[in-house]
């Protein structure tokens, strides 16, 4: 009994000797496998579409020809919008309205009567066509842009491309200021180390020059990846990223799909629709002990009273985003027939979007920011080429599902990002909350003053915290 009680007791110390090394190794593969996959970065699928009209072509390569082109403009189209200028028809605003009810009638008779005598649409044209224009097509439509190269490169400096995607109502035209900062710098005094750039900035499918889509769907996903077939196809590997407004959706999206090719993301608007327990904590302890929260003083001060300003004047600033997302087509088509009408629900955007206080002042304090041909040239680009009803549907088709079952819902940002935070802008998204999608936040700037559309409101502002953060990157 001793001796076979020993062999069993042999046999089994050797079983062990093999079963315990199997074991460990089995489950530290486990353990390496687990960490490996926390560490991996998920990405949008990049997937692929048709915007054509009708079915794609089952034979054939799409044309990837890079083609020139021009602005251009008729006598036809001058006489008609002069006719439907002088067509107009106004209701009195009410005493002491100033833009609390919309855009003020009688201020608006004002804009009216510049754009019908004043207004030169053939010198605009002239200003939008002197930066070179292309297009080229892109999954069935034409994709418009404009590609602006740094006329001369100080030795050593390294010229790095700049995509800059615009949002609704605005167009490739807001960055008309911010160009020449960002490709001379030198020459604008802008000696920010050895940054310069060449700027490419693309219409959105819908929106002005581009064509819009046929097929329903077409949301910012898709154009991430349009625009990303439009940086490969100019001969980019890699580039940086901006925008604010739909823009920042679509370049985050960008940043989602294919990192790789994104050395840095750069927003002035940021999207952050996760909600939750820790959210309603953080909002109702911010107030008192933010720090608590990693909330900072600055942030206190933008965001409260927070009823007020991220409900209240939020739900009043947002309106049409209401109608768009749901049935665009339906005031979009008295947007597309009448000037008046168009200039009013778009300039009215321009009013309390560039600065809340706006709103007490007859003429929407318009003038004090921008000059009317430079809102009444963003206001022509939608009107010559029929495009508000298209653009106003890319609400439709983003807001038509539930955000957080989508794509990119369920996936984080790595690449480095820099957020310029502007105090009129129509929300603050302070950095602790930013951090919970944009994982690697290099700057995040309180800018000291503007609004939602920065780079037609405040170009040197904004051209130098682009500067600043490519920089940083640039360093890493």
């Amino acid at each position: 009994e001793t001796i076979s009680s020993r062999i069993r007791s042999f046999e089994y110390s050797q079983k062990n000797a093999v079963l315990v090394p199997v074991a460990v190794l089995g489950v530290g593969g486990m353990l390496v496998y687990w960490l490996r996959s926390r560490h991996k970065i998920k990405t949008i699928e990049m997937g692929d579409g048709w915007w054509g009209s009708g079915e794609r072509p089952l034979k054939g390569k799409e044309d990837e020809s890079i083609r020139p082109f021009k602005i251009e403009t008729s006598d036809k189209e001058i006489e008609d919008l002069h006719c439907r200028l002088e067509q107009a028809r106004y209701t009195p605003p009410l005493e002491g309205a100033a833009f609390h009810y919309g855009f003020n009638s009688s201020y608006l008779r004002k804009v009216v009567a510049y754009w019908r005598n004043q207004f030169d649409w053939r010198k605009q044209v002239e200003v939008l066509n002197k930066y070179p224009h292309f297009q080229t097509t892109i999954e069935g439509i034409d994709i418009h842009f404009i590609h602006v190269k740094p006329s001369y490169v100080p030795h050593g400096r390294a010229v790095q491309p700049l995509l800059m995607v615009h949002g609704w109502p605005g167009s490739f035209y807001e960055f008309y200021k911010i160009i020449p900062l960002l490709t001379e710098p030198a020459r604008h005094n802008l000696n920010e180390g050895d940054v310069v750039f060449e700027v490419i900035c693309p219409s959105i499918p819908g929106y002005g020059f581009s064509e819009a889509p046929h097929q329903k769907g077409f949301d910012t996903i898709a154009t991430a990846r349009i625009f990303h077939k439009l940086m490969n196809r100019l001969g980019f590997k890699e580039y940086y990223l901006q925008g604010g407004d739909w823009g920042s959706r679509i370049i985050t999206n960008m940043a989602q799909m294919l990192p790789q090719s994104v050395k840095g993301l750069h927003l002035n608007f940021v999207f952050v629709s996760r909600q939750g327990l820790r959210r309603m904590i953080s909002v109702m302890l911010g107030a008192y002990v933010p720090w608590l929260v990693g909330l900072t003083r600055e942030d206190v001060r933008r965001m409260y009273p927070f009823i007020q300003k991220n409900i209240y004047e939020l739900l009043r600033e947002s309106g049409y985003l209401h109608i768009q997302a749901t049935k665009p087509d339906t005031a979009g088509c008295g947007l597309n027939d009448s000037p008046v009408g168009l200039a009013a629900y778009i300039l009215e955007k321009f009013s309390t979007w560039t600065d809340k206080s706006f709103l007490h002042k007859d003429d929407g304090g318009l003038e004090s920011k921008y000059s009317l041909d430079e809102l009444l040239t963003n206001v022509m680009i939608y009107w010559v080429t029929s495009s508000i009803v298209s653009s106003m549907r890319f609400y439709k088709e983003n807001f038509s599902k539930d955000h957080g079952l989508t794509a990119d819902a369920r996936v984080g940002v790595d690449v480095p990002t820099g957020i310029a935070a502007f105090p009129q802008e129509l929300v603050h998204t302070p950095r602790a909350w930013a951090k919970e999608i944009f994982k690697n936040i290099i700057t995040y700037s309180y800018m000291p003053h503007g609004g939602h559309f920065a780079a037609f409101e405040e170009p040197k502002l904004l051209a130098q915290d682009i500067m600043r953060f490519v920089r940083k990157v640039e360093q890493l």
